[in-house]
């Protein structure tokens, strides 16, 4: 229209600054296709529902447009920079041209929202913005939920609760819409279902989850489903929101992958648009006819409907009839099979929940799909993943394992008497160096102790010194299958990151080469100390334990036996003599060995003024086998080269010394003996004389019976104390020497190895746990625990460049030091099931606590404390961009090695089992895929050293399931490539065991990286749900390896 109001003409002057919009355009009217005249170019200026036209920018507006009730026509083709404003009053069209696409996209968007209606929609927006605000500071949010305190006040009786089976979810529903309306025509939906909680008596808006988005179709059909935890505070008056979102660009759509704070559910406003909402109760639906709701979806003002929404109540427990037909007829485009969300840790039978196995699992996740099979049937997958307690748990017990073993290292070393200068010079550096050692390890437990919170180690926190004793992201990840035709199958691996010494670094190497350099190296002291081996110190360490286990035990025994005779009980006495003389035997051998010999001549000729004294007489093993009766003369050893000789060192004092301890034992079993003897004889005798005198003849010899045996228990005591003084001062010469060698490379490479064996055996103990609650109705698995041992099987994803390089050779000294492991089954005697952790370095037990009714469940042998053997292999093949450096520029030595050394290591095993396990233990065997096959392959593709050969990984897996093993996968943080290995490795499995859909095996695969388990783990160690990876690093991934787009990207990890 034309116009001559100042007012206006004073608008369009104003400066650019105060425009909605401005800019060329080339402009002209149209009627019909018809341009009235050539398109001349204007200068535009929009504010509000005003577009001033102008011929340049400093010109007086020579026409103005209200842009109220018309529409914008935006012209589709690529080419295409122009746009039509078309007039409800009939009156010309109004053609614009502009510079670009981009331009022009820029002015539709502008001109479309200019009108009052758009000015509507903005202010239905910021309202919407400002209750989310709301949603995101209430105290209750996505998978938290109310303090017990908080839950017992609303659970008053005025609401109703909701009756469900118990540990099963209180509520699950599945959501599909229909007939959604499009802003425009021709768009294509990508949308989603935001689902929010209002309590009743809080009247909060809660936001709680949303499903997956389903793309291109107006009746979107969501397979995620919505599930309310056993935990969660919800009534029959609760309601439920639910609002339905335009995704315009889903790769980039951040409502799934922004980065967010603690337990926060990420949300966004770019790249979506609001639809509709609707809200129910609860209760409507629990009590509808058919357990189904269909709600209208309107706007936020209430005015319009832009579709249909149906609520479809789930009972987990029963099962889907029917074909899958229509579904995979309907939801031909869409992403992702069923996926529902639960809290409750579950089993095969349905009763894993017990509260042994509730001490170990925490926090568990839960997703459930549904796939369709090859013969068109549904079957059920149910994927869950919990952290344990043990991540800290096994870290504490050890650590103080290792302060109990440090401080009675440092006092046997003190113990060790006068030295000559050099060697006291000598143990005082080292007793320095270890109490540095010892109080780092006190504070490092102390801060643990102060640990409050999760009960795992996320990615972000490895280099983290007070948390580098605990595994990193440590989780049991579990798939239970229920199929239509085939028994249901539970199949568990337990995803950590590989233990390495985060902290301290990898400019060196790892333990593997560390320790090789550092033993070199200690081969070559000099003078200054004796060079022990390896073995002769690990020697050592056995010797001192053995003396500190078995002397108390000597000691009780021998009181146990004089109290017998004090109570002149026959039956007693020979049961406590038999103990006693089998412990006193052992202890004896225990001294055996020539190197308590050789480190005894060592420690003399450290005395200071020592003199040298040569035998009178030649030693005669004859002479000694007379003198004992229990034990064999030692063999002798030829000594070690540095090890001092002194031929007039007088040997015959030892064994004396040594001796006297079997002829002291001889002497109390002879006189026990005697006393028996001489008591059947004076009891048959005055039996057939007097009854009555044999009764006082035990009161009276019973004090006779003590006082013939305490001053020979006397003398085993003093023997076998001047025993135990001179062994462990000369087995503490030998660790000083071990110390001095290597001073302070030696402790920090122990710290080293125990940091990296302390993160190994925290998943150890946490999978054989869950294994044997999984196989206890298993007698062949059972028979094979007890009679071969346990194989744990390491899938490594490592490269063998850079740091990573350092951290396999840690991950492979950590794994195969778990060979010296060994586990027992007891009977809880409390409610704390937790593991109790016992031994040394290099020789622990870890005794596993079962309650009553299932320790029944086991055989004799474990049940009486048979100790279990493990038997860890690892195999590991890079597979990312780094290991693409190291196979053309680097070196892969190291992998082929390890694997090489752990295919003998795992032949070994099987090679055990067949010897003494029957055939028919064999789980799934079958003649075509057997064993011996199985192994053959792996060998095979060993020895073929190809570039990133994941097949190996496959087999390796394979076999490890098929021998009744724990599986483990690792990487760095066990984050981003474990969780394409873990859930390639399921998909493979319902491929291959149980009949997935050749057409779904990408779906599912794509599924459960998109809305499973993992993605969660994601979130909870870099609180953003994105796998850490670039579209440049997933060029040099395996195939399968690869995530769908949109769920990769950067991120901390």
């Amino acid at each position: 229209m034309r116009f001559n109001a100042k007012d206006l003409a004073s608008l369009a002057r104003r400066p650019s600054g105060c425009f909605d919009k401005e800019g060329k355009l080339k402009i002209c009217r149209v009627v019909g296709d018809e341009k009235l005249i050539e398109p001349r170019e204007r200068w535009c200026r929009l504010k509000g529902n005003l577009l001033f036209l102008m011929k340049n920018k400093s010109s007086e507006a020579s026409e103005v447009v209200i842009l109220e009730r018309c529409w914008i026509v935006e012209f589709r083709s690529k080419t295409d920079v122009s746009i039509v404003l078309k007039f409800q009053s009939g009156e010309a069209d109004l053609y614009l041209e502009a510079a670009s696409k981009p331009d022009c996209e820029s002015w539709a968007v502008a001109l479309g929202e200019a009108n009052s209606e758009g000015l509507q929609n903005k202010i239905q927006q910021l309202r919407r913005l400002i209750m989310e605000i709301k949603e995101e500071r209430s105290s209750d949010e996505a998978r938290q939920f109310l303090p017990s305190s908080q839950v017992d006040s609303l659970g008053e009786p005025q609401f109703t609760s909701i009756q469900r089976i118990a540990n099963e979810p209180k509520l699950e529903f599945s959501l599909a819409c229909k007939d959604l309306v499009a802003a425009t025509r021709d768009r294509k939906l990508n949308t989603f279902i935001q689902v929010s909680v209002v309590h009743p008596a809080e009247h909060i808006l809660t936001r709680y989850t949303s499903t997956e988005i389903v793309e291109g179709t107006r009746d979107p059909l969501f397979l995620t489903g919505v599930t309310f935890p056993p935990e969660y505070p919800i009534y029959e008056e609760t309601k439920i929101k639910l609002t339905v979102y335009d995704v315009k660009d889903k790769p980039q759509d951040t409502v799934r992958t922004s980065v967010l704070p603690d337990h926060k559910e990420p949300r966004a406003d770019v790249g979506r648009s609001f639809l509709g909402c609707t809200t129910f109760r609860v209760g409507d639906l629990i009590k509808s006819k058919e357990q189904q709701l269909t709600l209208t979806l309107r706007t936020s003002d209430g005015g319009k409907t832009v579709g249909t929404i149906e609520v479809n109540l789930v009972k987990m427990g029963e099962l889907e009839d029917g074909e899958t037909d229509h579904i995979t007829t309907d939801a031909q485009d869409q992403k992702c099979a069923l996926v529902r969300e639960c809290t409750a840790t579950e089993g095969v039978s349905g009763k894993d929940n017990l509260p042994s196995l509730n001490a170990v699992l925490k926090n568990p996740i839960c997703k459930l799909y549904r796939f369709p099979t090859s013969d068109n049937k549904w079957m059920r997958i149910r994927e869950q993943m919990a952290e344990t307690t043990l991540s800290f748990h096994v870290p504490k017990e050890l650590i103080n394992l290792h302060i109990k073993e440090d401080m009675r290292r440092n006092q046997e070393l003190k113990d060790l008497g006068e030295l000559a200068p050099h060697w006291d010079n000598m143990r005082k550096s080292v007793i320095a160096h270890c109490d540095q050692m010892l109080s780092m390890y006190q504070d490092t437990l102390a801060e643990l102790g102060k640990h409050t919170g999760s009960s795992f180690k996320s990615s972000c926190s490895k280099g983290e010194k007070t948390l580098e004793f605990i595994p990193i992201n440590l989780h049991l990840q579990r798939m239970h299958v229920h199929s239509p035709r085939l028994k249901d199958a539970l199949y568990d691996v337990i995803t950590v990151g590989a233990p390495a010494a985060h902290f301290q670094g990898f400019k060196n190497g790892g333990l593997r080469k560390l320790l090789s350099k550092f033993e070199a190296e200690r081969r070559n002291t000099g003078y200054q100390c004796i060079y022990y081996s390896p073995e002769n110190t690990a020697k050592a360490k056995e010797v001192l334990s053995n003396i500190n286990h078995l002397q108390p035990l000597i000691s009780s025994h021998a009181d146990l036996l004089l109290n017998s005779a004090s109570q002149h009980s026959p039956d007693s006495l020979k049961n406590s003599l038999k103990m006693l003389s089998e412990k006193t035997e052992l202890f004896v051998h225990a001294f055996k060995d020539q190197l308590v010999r050789s480190a005894l001549l060592a420690l003399y000729t450290a005395r200071p003024g020592c003199v040298l004294k040569k035998p009178a007489v030649p030693r005669n093993s004859a002479e000694e086998g007379d003198d004992l009766q229990h034990q064999d003369h030692p063999s002798q050893i030829k000594r070690q080269d540095s090890i001092p000789h002194h031929s007039e060192y007088d040997e015959e004092e030892w064994d004396r010394v040594w001796a006297n301890v079997g002829k002291s034992l001889n002497c109390v079993i002879a006189m026990v003996d005697r006393l028996l003897e001489k008591d059947n004889i004076s009891n048959v005798k005055e039996g057939e004389n007097d009854p009555s005198a044999a009764d006082c003849k035990v009161l009276h010899t019973g004090g006779d019976w003590y006082e013939q045996l305490y001053p020979l228990v006397i003398t085993l005591k003093d023997c076998m104390g001047e025993v135990v003084t001179r062994a462990k001062q000369s087995m503490a010469f030998v660790l000083l020497q071990e110390l001095a060698c290597g001073l302070p490379q030696c402790l920090m490479l122990t710290l080293r190895r125990d940091i990296v064996f302390s993160q190994a055996l925290a998943g150890l103990v946490c999978g054989f746990i869950i294994k044997l609650h999984t196989g206890l109705h298993d007698q062949g698995f059972l028979q094979q625990l007890h009679t071969v041992g346990l194989l744990v099987q390491y899938e490594g994803l490592l490269s063998t460049y850079s740091e990573e390089a350092g951290m396999l050779e840690d991950m492979a000294v950590g794994i195969s030091d778990l060979q010296k492991v060994m586990f027992k089954v007891i009977e809880a005697k409390s409610e704390d099931f937790l593991p109790v952790i016992t031994g040394r370095r290099e020789h622990y037990v870890i005794e596993v606590q079962l309650p009553a009714k299932m320790f029944e469940l086991l055989p004799q042998e474990i049940k009486e404390g048979k100790l279990l053997r493990m038997y860890p292999v690892l195999f590991n093949v890079g597979i990312n961009e780094q290991q693409t450096l190291a196979e053309r520029f680097g070196d892969t030595t190291l992998q082929e090695n390890i694997n090489q050394e752990n295919l003998e290591l795992l032949k070994e095993y099987y090679k055990l089992f067949t010897e003494k396990m029957p055939p028919d233990c064999l789980p799934h065997f079958q003649e075509q895929n057997d064993l011996k096959g199985l192994l053959e392959n792996l060998h095979q593709n060993i020895q073929a050293k190809k570039r990133k050969n994941v097949e190996i990984m496959w087999l390796a897996a394979t076999i490890c399931r098929k021998l009744n093993g724990v599986r483990f996968t690792c990487c760095k943080s066990a984050k981003d490539r474990t969780s394409m290995s873990v859930t390639l490795e399921q998909c493979s499995i319902l491929r291959d065991e149980h009949q997935l859909h050749k057409d779904f095996f990408i779906r599912a695969l794509d599924c459960m990286r998109r809305e499973g388990c993992r993605i969660e783990n994601v979130l909870k160690n870099v609180k953003c749900r994105k796998y850490a990876f670039n579209m440049i690093q997933l060029m040099a991934f395996p195939k399968y390896y690869r995530p769908p787009e949109g769920t990769y990207g950067k991120a901390d990890t």
